[in-house]
C-alpha cells in the first residue's frame, strides 16, 4: 500500500476528532473569501488523483459555492404565466460552477480538474487545480502542455465535472444522443 491510501483512509476515520477539525475549518473557511488560492491542497490524495503536481505554474485554488436552489433571472416582455416561476433548474452540478468562478478569476490559467473538499447547510467547497498558459516549465511537461494548450476548458465542457454534467463520462449504449 503507498501512502496516499493510509491519507484516504485517515479521511474516512470519522472520529471526534476528526469531526472536530473539520467543523473548526469549515467555520474558519466562511469568513475566507469566495475564491482564495492556497498554497499546499486540503487533500493530498484527491488532489494527486485528480493530477496536481507540486511544481510551478500549478495553481491550487479553493472555491466556495452557495448550495441550493438558483433563482431565474426576470423576464421582460409581457406577463404570462409561463414567467411566474422564479425557480431555476441547473443542467450543472456545483463543482462545474466551482470550476468556472475560479477559471473567471484566473484568466490566464487552466482548469485541469478539481475535487470535494466539504460542505455545510449554505456552502460547498472544491479544490481546483489551475494551470498556467504560459509558465515554461509547465509547457516543458508533455501532460500539463496539452491541457494548457486547450484554451476554455471549462467553459466549452471538456473537463472531467463537466464530462459528467453532461453524461458524456461513458461511451456506447445509453449514451448514443449525448455528444
Amino acid at each position: 500500500m503507498g501512502i496516499y491510501k493510509y491519507i484516504r483512509d485517515s479521511y474516512r476515520e470519522y472520529t471526534d476528532e476528526v469531526k472536530q477539525l473539520w467543523r473548526q475549518r469549515i467555520i474558519a473557511w466562511r469568513r475566507d473569501p469566495v475564491t482564495l488560492r492556497i498554497e499546499y491542497p486540503t487533500r493530498l490524495d484527491r488532489a494527486r488523483n485528480a493530477g496536481y503536481k507540486a511544481k510551478e505554474g500549478v495553481i491550487l485554488v479553493r472555491q466556495r459555492v452557495i448550495r441550493g436552489g438558483h433563482k431565474r433571472r426576470d423576464r421582460a416582455g409581457g406577463r404570462r404565466s409561463k414567467h411566474a416561476t422564479k425557480r431555476l433548474t441547473l443542467a450543472l452540478n456545483y463543482q462545474v460552477i466551482a470550476e468556472r468562478r475560479a477559471n473567471s478569476s484566473y484568466k490566464n490559467c487552466e482548469v485541469l480538474n478539481s475535487y470535494f473538499v466539504a460542505k455545510d447547510g449554505r456552502y460547498a467547497w472544491y479544490e481546483v487545480i489551475l494551470v498556467d498558459r504560459t509558465n515554461p516549465s509547465v509547457l516543458a511537461d508533455k501532460r500539463l502542455a496539452g491541457i494548457a494548450k486547450q484554451k476554455g476548458r471549462s467553459q466549452r465542457g471538456i473537463t472531467s465535472a463537466n464530462r459528467k454534467a453532461r453524461g458524456i463520462r461513458r461511451k456506447g449504449k445509453g449514451a448514443e444522443k449525448k455528444r
